[in-house]
């Protein structure tokens, strides 16, 4: 089915979604919703479940998530390791049921628990007049940070779309209420449109995208595959790149978000050394809370020697 999924056009119109093939889709989405409802705190602790029941039973995403941290965090004991191993499952946990805080929610309702931080650099660099990439990373966080960040600022976002197209759709039209524009990732028209008037675009490069257009930059001082795409966009709108997290607080329910100053010469016009900045700017916010990063992926996965077997075995 997902092969399938793929070759189908966005279609967020919900009448399109009425056969029964739909209903595990819908029944999923109205879980979503119900949980939406609930007090934060017992969202968190449910979202804490269900990243300790992917811990046990998604043992092929734990291998992924294990050999990441022991790569990125060789200072750390194995028993260390393997605890923020868990912590990250965990907040992924709690990530996935904020999903429904970020697309049925208002995050309006959350701004008394969010702090702000450096808001000026992103002020300033949109006073430059040719657009902001907000230069963004996969945490946990992903969906309500970006969220509460459209409470202070006006975006417009990048996304990959889901492969199932009911979800999509939710996903899609949630968004819709929050960001300018929801552009599809491989959208560059639209992202120089929406960078030609001035808007500030959500944009994430801190995935292993395959072999085309990369250079192998050093990312927790592990070569890792990083494209190229960021400079050339830099380079053709003269846009600012402005770094930014959010990040869960552990002591009580709450969010902060930090906005960083422009990246500095860039493009410098040599892509290993804007890559390098940026996986390391990356790795900045990363390190502010390591178990709230989507250490499920495999960032390692292309390496410089196509006949390299790599780090994660026959996955």
């Amino acid at each position: 089915m997902k092969k399938q999924y793929r070759k189908l056009p966005r279609n967020t119109d919900y009448s399109a979604y009425r056969h029964p093939r739909w209903w595990p889709t819908w029944i999923g989405v109205a879980l979503m919703w119900a949980v939406a409802q609930l007090p934060i705190r017992l969202q968190w602790w449910l979202g804490k479940v269900a990243g300790l029941l992917a811990w046990h039973l998604a043992r092929s995403r734990r291998h992924i998530t294990e050999t990441n941290i022991r790569l990125c965090f060789p200072e750390l004991t194995s028993a260390q390791q393997s605890a923020l191993a868990r912590k990250s499952f965990i907040a992924n946990g709690i990530g996935l049921v904020e999903l429904g805080l970020a697309w049925f929610r208002n995050p309006a309702g959350l701004t008394d628990i969010t702090t702000v931080h450096g808001l000026e650099h992103f002020e300033q660099a949109l006073a430059h007049g040719k657009g902001v990439l907000l230069l963004g990373g996969h945490y946990s966080t992903l969906d309500l940070g970006g969220s509460l960040v459209t409470e202070y600022i006006a975006a417009d976002v990048m996304q990959r779309d889901h492969n199932n197209p009911l979800m999509n759709a939710v996903m899609t039209r949630a968004r819709e209420r929050r960001y300018g524009t929801v552009l599809a990732a491989k959208d560059l028209r639209g992202l120089f449109r929406s960078l030609k008037k001035n808007h500030a675009v959500w944009y994430a490069t801190d995935q292993d995208y395959g072999r085309k257009d990369i250079v192998f930059a050093p990312f927790f001082n592990i070569p890792a595959g990083t494209i190229t795409a960021t400079s050339r966009i830099a380079e053709r709108s003269g846009c600012k790149v402005v770094p930014f997290s959010h990040v869960r607080r552990d002591d009580a329910p709450g969010y902060d978000i930090f906005f960083h100053p422009a990246l500095e010469n860039f493009p410098s016009g040599d892509d290993l050394q804007d890559a390098t900045l940026i996986n390391r700017t990356i790795e900045h916010e990363i390190r502010r809370a390591p178990d709230q990063y989507l250490w499920m992926h495999r960032r390692f996965k292309t390496r410089p020697d196509p006949d390299d077997p790599g780090f994660y075995g026959r996955q």
